[in-house]
């Protein structure tokens, strides 16, 4: 079988994507602008959506779930008064509504979206639906009666009213958040339909917009070192891990993938959490009586 050809770079790089791209394409350039063996990103944004990308490159890939699985934070402008096909600015108009509410009442609509709720994915979504993408279906026609799953709203509160058309809403949320079926639940619920207009992610996890690198950059800086300066190291994709300095016997053990010697503070039997030893991530595992039971081992 041929090696993949290209460099053996491990590390996160933010991306602050911009809209018209797909999240797939955002990672195709980076994985060439670095020369990248592998890489792959924490949590699909929709093309015209824009905001935070982090994409790992090499050995930082097996620190993806914890970034997907963490908190996130979205501002997104919604429309009311017309509801979509696809939830979003870029479908066709399905129903519409003169009904404009005040901020009271959106204000009292938000509270049955926080906490644990159950959500609908929007038609146009990439959930499976018998091994087919929901987005293909629809695009074929078909009406679709999706699953609703569950999702934790850890806050969703009013931004801005900039006119009665307008509202823009900042949410909190954990994994599997879809904001398009937010803004269309909401217009239900106000009873005069909605669909988001413009979405942006702020942060996810520990990587924030502010900090993310545009494509225009990358472009500029591609397989220079000056690019490879932006690359953050894989040990903050485990930012919400607690961390176990490895002994260096720990350290050889467990990048064998055997259990290794650990010092423990205030970690509990157990409890998931990193082993480093000086300074990098050795594995990540489950604590057990003084010793890391690895399931990830990292070649760094």
């Amino acid at each position: 079988m041929a090696r993949k050809k290209g460099r053996d770079i491990s590390g996160w790089l933010v991306v602050d994507k911009p809209p018209g791209i797909t999240s797939t394409s955002v990672v195709n350039k980076v994985r060439w602008a670095f020369d990248a063996k592998k890489a792959g990103h924490a949590g699909t944004l929709d093309p015209e959506a824009t905001g935070v990308l982090a994409v790992a490159l090499g050995e930082a890939t097996k620190t993806v779930p914890y970034i997907t699985d963490a908190l996130k934070c979205y501002r997104f402008m919604v429309r009311l008064g017309q509801a979509t096909n696809t939830d979003d600015a870029e479908g066709e108009i399905i129903a519409e509504s003169d009904l404009r509410p005040d901020d009271a009442a959106i204000e009292a609509a938000l509270a049955r979206f926080r906490g644990d709720i159950m959500q609908v994915p929007p038609q146009f979504s990439a959930v499976k639906v018998e091994g087919e993408r929901a987005y293909a279906l629809a695009r074929e026609g078909e009406e679709l009666e999706l699953v609703a799953r569950p999702l934790w709203v850890e806050s969703l509160t009013i931004v801005s009213r900039p006119d009665p058309d307008h509202v823009e809403l900042e949410m909190v949320c954990g994994k599997g958040g879809y904001v398009r079926s937010i803004a269309r639940d909401l217009g239900q619920a106000l009873g005069c339909h909605g669909h988001v207009l413009r979405l942006r992610r702020v942060w996810s996890g520990p990587f924030d917009a502010t900090d993310g690198i545009t494509l225009e950059k990358i472009d500029e800086l591609a397989k220079t070192e000056a690019l490879d300066a932006f690359l953050r190291p894989l040990e903050q994709g485990l930012a919400d891990l607690p961390e176990l300095p490895a002994t260096a016997e720990g350290a050889a053990r467990l990048r064998n993938g055997n259990p290794g010697m650990v010092i423990a503070s205030d970690v509990e039997f157990g409890d998931e959490a990193w082993a480093s030893y000086q300074g990098r991530a050795v594995a990540v595992g489950i604590y057990k009586s003084g010793e890391l039971h690895p399931s990830r081992v990292f070649n760094q």
